[in-house]
């Protein structure tokens, strides 16, 4: 059997437009196939979320679906594996399944839906979905296919320290006598999950003998990063076929051959990372209507590394960058922000934020009892800087880049409506450390950062002499204890035991805790690690938690 599997990037919500690419990848095959697989609920494009809620979407979804009958049978020599929402069968429950359809000369010849639901980080489908009632196999061209959906084949007992279903499908599909085994997917992105994800796909041929096709979704969809990465294992656990990560792609490949034996070799982690900022930006962009940005350039690495991801992502012409020197800010801020535009061929605009700084401070004086520079007046030049991103933004129609990173955002360290302004928050999961590592990884090949901000001390300068220190721990230690917390999820005695300053780590996590309201009102930020900030951590905010 000759299959063929496409790696697509889909919009959510736009049925029709991903229909089209449906049909368009139909009519560029270039080679006989028997089946052509897309991923996960393909047709609304993974997570519709509470888009599934709308009639009028699922009219479209159900018209989708006969259009890709009457597609198919203009191709009788193949099928059409394709994931869609359906509605379910059940009297009681959410009434909607998530489906994959095997579609063959203008039929639908089986239906297969989606038995383990995933309700933890980010995923949210119990909220959505009713499970599979029954699993199956269905005979396809002298194969026995046993086709799941993404969640179906994570439930390795390597993987969770708690099991979390009870049963398996894959393996209920192997033992009804399936040959082939297939799993549409639409799997984010993070650090690591491609190393994880293909021995999961390599372990699941070993221990049943039969090969293993994975299809994933690419692309950018909100706060979510795809990766892609398909692909097809023979009954050896020997690729056929690895598909690129962070791009679309389209192939076809012969079950009747051998694969090629190889050793899979993960990509450098920090490249990874790289290529899902660039694509998760573009994407968030250009799916929400916008095709330029501004960046406010500070002088510092993180808006230094946001400007060179969005120039990656939409090309130096779409890409302003803005200086806005206030009483504080250093000439060689302002010189390391010209180099950086110059080197990365991008416009810049400088305004001045002295003048309208005095006038606030004018205006407050009294009103504020302001007798010397505090807090309060170095939130006001942030959100003066803020005010005039966004006024830009209204007027000629660029998206704001809000430049600040996971560390900051962690520890209260930003200001609401000020450098938190924005439509989308680029580094809001990579933490300061990981911001280092971007940009050395940018200059391997070209010295677009300046070595200047590498290795200047991390300042704000909202006021004379201002180091980033004086506020915070060391960045090393604020990052180990940030991931310990967040991510590992130990508690204050075992953070300690790490060999960490009881005192230090008292502060991060009171930090961390209290400034949930702050992140609430962020702008979205693109997920890379496996806990970030947004979507997937669900923390009160009125809430009374010691440590």
């Amino acid at each position: 059997m000759k299959i063929t599997i496409a790696q697509l990037n889909p919009v959510v919500g736009d049925v029709s437009g991903n229909l089209k690419k449906a049909a368009a990848t139909l009519e560029q095959l270039t080679q006989p196939t028997d089946l052509v697989i897309f991923p996960e609920l393909f047709l609304v494009a993974y997570p519709p979320r509470d888009l599934l809620e709308k009639p009028d979407l699922m009219e479209r979804v159900q018209g989708a679906v006969r259009e890709l009958r009457e597609l198919s049978a203009r191709y009788p020599h193949l099928g059409l594996v394709v994931g869609a929402p359906l509605p379910s069968s059940r009297a009681t429950g959410k009434g909607l399944n998530n489906s994959a359809l095997l579609i063959y000369r203008g039929q639908i010849l089986f239906r297969q839906n989606k038995s383990l639901l995933p309700s933890y980080d980010v995923f949210d489908e119990t909220r959505y979905f009713d499970p599979a009632e029954e699993v199956g196999v269905v005979p396809f061209k002298g194969e026995v296919l046993g086709i799941s959906i993404c969640e179906d084949a994570w439930c390795d007992p390597d993987l969770w320290c708690r099991r979390l279903y009870e049963v398996d499908p894959v393996n209920i599909m192997a033992q009804k006598g399936a040959t082939v085994m297939i799993n549409i997917s639409a799997s984010p992105f993070q650090i690591g999950k491609e190393e994880q994800r293909y021995h999961l796909m390599e372990n699941h041929v070993k221990r049943l003998g039969r090969p293993f096709i994975y299809v994933n979704q690419v692309g950018g969809n909100d706060e979510l990063i795809f990766d892609g990465e398909s692909m097809v294992l023979d009954a050896r656990a020997t690729p056929l076929a690895i598909l690129p990560t962070f791009r679309e792609e389209v192939a076809t490949v012969d079950l009747s051959q051998p694969g090629k034996p190889t050793i899979f070799t993960p990509p450098e982690p920090i490249a990874t990372v790289h290529e899902a900022l660039v694509l998760g930006t573009r994407d968030y962009l250009t799916k929400c209507g916008f095709s330029k940005a501004v960046v406010g350039l500070s002088g510092g690495v993180d808006s230094a590394v946001t400007c060179c991801l969005a120039v990656k992502a939409l090309g130096r012409e779409n890409v302003l960058g803005v200086l806005m020197p206030s009483p504080y800010t250093s000439r060689e801020s302002i010189d390391d922000s010209l180099n950086l535009a110059q080197n990365l061929g991008i416009r810049t605009q400088t305004i001045p934020i002295t003048p309208i700084y005095q006038a606030y401070i004018d205006t407050l004086t009294q009103p504020l009892e302001i007798k010397e520079l505090d807090v309060t007046l170095e939130n006001i030049q942030a959100r003066i800087r803020g005010n005039i991103l966004m006024a830009l933004s209204n007027r000629f129609g660029y998206m704001v880049l809000s430049t600040g990173n996971k560390s900051e955002l962690a520890v209260g360290y930003c200001t609401l409506y000020g450098d938190m302004s924005g439509g989308l928050s680029v580094l809001a999961d990579v933490p300061k450390t990981m911001v280092y590592e971007l940009a050395r990884h940018i200059n391997r090949e070209q010295k677009v950062i300046p070595q200047e901000i590498l290795v200047k001390v991390p300042s704000a300068e909202l006021r004379p002499g201002q180091k980033d220190q004086d506020t915070l721990p060391p960045y090393e230690i604020l990052d180990r204890i940030m991931n310990y917390y967040l991510v590992e999820g130990y508690a204050y005695q075992d953070i300690v035991g790490q060999g960490l300053d009881p005192e230090t780590v008292g502060w991060v996590i009171r930090a961390i805790d209290r400034n949930e309201y702050k992140r609430r009102q962020a702008a979205p930020g693109l997920k890379i690690t496996s806990k970030a900030f947004g979507m997937g951590r669900r923390i009160p905010i009125a809430a009374r938690y010691e440590i």
